[in-house]
């Protein structure tokens, strides 16, 4: 920490001690750190996978995000209202020095804040240990991530596999005739694994093949793995919806609030969504059967969707910290898993941490860079959109010592796309940036040069090197992500007229289940129009 700021802040804890190499390790359920000057810009640091991680300006606060309805997938509901710059376990300021002040927690379920002049941090229930550290941004949070690695641990592969996945060309308009096809289209394409994303299953918590995959899930793996691939499959483990056998039979496995009511983990696949208990028994049975399971059918990569519903607020069997109960359900799926590649995704950040080889660190990716609806009328840098992965995407880089960071999927098609070349190129530069390379392209939607460069791709291994917050050298080429991550300006007048309007039409359940039928719709427009 500098000599100079050190003597002008004020740390306020139950403990204070000097951090080796500087800078102050704190004990305390609430700590505070008073600054000698009035700062202009905060880190918001969200909480799961798809929440915001942003540099923004103090004077510019975020907007309500909408809709409500679907904060709990989105926000950690707990602080959604919270109108000061806040995050989850860390946050920071710059200084007029161009260093940072940073707080951060090295426990769980700990959250700051930006008082004025004052970082508050606090856990919710106990006390914690915590960092302060001032100084250049990119060496505190090289020692901010080897303090939580001393105390979670960090992934176990060394080089992040090279990932075919189905979703974003295909979504849930998957069946094993199509897959097979797409398999075989690859070729020789240096892909190390082809995952099967949502599609396959009878329903989000009924994990077994529906009637679009009649010869099993073992068979389409073994098909897999014939082509010198490993066979990946996509799961929502912690999350049910009230169509599915599991909802109806289990209802005491539903994690519930203070009522009795079961706590809502949002609205996909037009259904409310719900949300297991980690800490009941037989709970943990469940996963632990369902996870070898699939190992059992031959899936050796899993990612692990939606998992954000472990860690909400609410009742449970065993009285725990809401993390702790989600870190504790994650436990038990990797040890059940094996030695699978293990990819978390709608994930609380620190609670993942060394129990899964990769993170998604930022929201889907999809095939315009703006959605304007959600991402400007509605203030929603959650959605999936080019601009929205790559702006949070970049904020979580600083994770990359600890795990596989997972900007999500990169596109090189021309067909079914909005992106421009200079948009599909951040997000090439993204990925190789960040180490993990993916893509969902159906290889027959591909021209000739596309493909050309989809193996140009897959087998570069480029020199990077960090320069600036946002500017990288690949290789002997400056790229510079700085002028593309700003968020929208608030909508104001009409603009926030029709967003008021259509947040509140998106927390109607039969906004969402009619959306959900129009986009079923388009995929099987899509689908006659392939055949």
């Amino acid at each position: 920490m500098s000599a100079k700021l050190a003597e002008r802040i004020t740390i306020t804890a139950e403990k204070s001690r000097p951090a080796p190499d500087g800078g102050f390790l704190l004990n305390g359920s609430e700590v505070s750190v008073e600054l000698p000057f009035e700062p202009s810009r905060y880190l918001y640091h969200g909480w799961q996978s798809w929440s915001l991680a942003a540099w923004l300006e103090v004077a510019r606060p975020l907007p309500p995000q909408k809709p409500r309805r679907l904060h709990p997938m989105q926000l950690d509901p707990a602080y959604a209202g919270l109108p000061r710059p806040n995050g989850s376990w860390l946050g920071a300021v710059e200084t007029p020095e161009d260093g940072v002040v940073f707080l951060g927690a090295l426990g769980l379920d700990a959250h700051v804040e930006l008082d004025g002049r004052r970082l508050r941090g606090r856990y919710e229930s106990g006390n914690g240990e915590w960092f302060v550290g001032a100084g250049d941004e990119t060496t505190i949070f090289a020692r901010y991530a080897d303090m939580l690695e001393k105390r979670f641990g960090k992934g176990r592969v060394d080089r992040a596999p090279r990932v075919w996945c189905s979703w974003y060309s295909l979504y849930t308009a998957i069946s094993e005739t199509i897959l097979y096809q797409a398999l075989a289209d690859l070729g020789d394409l240096p892909f190390d694994v082809f995952q099967v994303d949502d599609g396959w299953q009878r329903a989000i918590g009924d994990w077994e093949p529906n009637e679009k995959f009649p010869s099993g899930m073992d068979v389409l793996s073994a098909r897999i793995q014939a082509s010198g691939r490993t066979a990946g499959l996509w799961l929502a483990p912690l999350i049910v919806v009230p169509s599915s056998s599991l909802f109806r039979q289990h209802p005491d496995w539903i994690l519930r609030d203070e009522k009795g009511n079961p706590v809502s983990a949002g609205f996909n696949w037009g259904e409310p969504l719900y949300a297991l208990d980690t800490t009941h028994p037989a709970v943990l049975e469940w996963l632990a059967a369902l996870m070898q399971k699939v190992r059992g059918w031959g899936y050796d990569y899993l990612k692990l969707d939606f998992l954000y519903a472990g860690a909400l607020p609410g009742k449970r069997y065993l009285d725990l910290p809401r993390e702790a109960a989600y870190r504790n359900g994650l436990k038990v799926l990797r040890e059940a898993m094996g030695d699978a590649y293990f990819l978390t995704c709608g994930a609380p950040i620190l609670p993942s941490i060394g129990l899964c080889d990769g993170l998604r660190v930022g929201p889907d990716v999809a095939e315009v860079w703006i959605p304007q609806r959600d991402a400007v009328l509605l203030s929603n840098p959650t959605v999936p959109g080019g601009q929205n992965a790559l702006r949070t995407s970049l904020h979580r880089l600083w994770l990359s010592p600890l795990l596989h960071t997972d900007p999500d999927v990169v596109y090189f098609r021309s067909q079914r796309c909005n992106l421009s070349a200079q948009e599909k190129g951040l997000l090439q530069d993204l990925s190789l940036v960040a180490g993990f390379k993916a893509t969902s392209d159906l290889p027959s939607w591909w021209s000739d040069e596309e493909r050309r460069q989809v193996r140009a791709w897959l087998e570069r291994r480029p020199r990077i090197k960090r320069t600036g917050r946002y500017t990288f050298k690949i290789d002997d080429r400056e790229v510079d992500f700085g002028p593309h991550i700003e968020l929208p300006p608030a909508p104001q007048g009409w603009q926030k007229l029709q967003g008021d309007l259509f947040g509140w039409l998106g927390s109607q359940p039969f906004i969402l289940r009619t959306l959900h039928k129009n986009g079923q719709r388009a995929l099987q427009k899509m689908l006659a129009e392939m055949s």
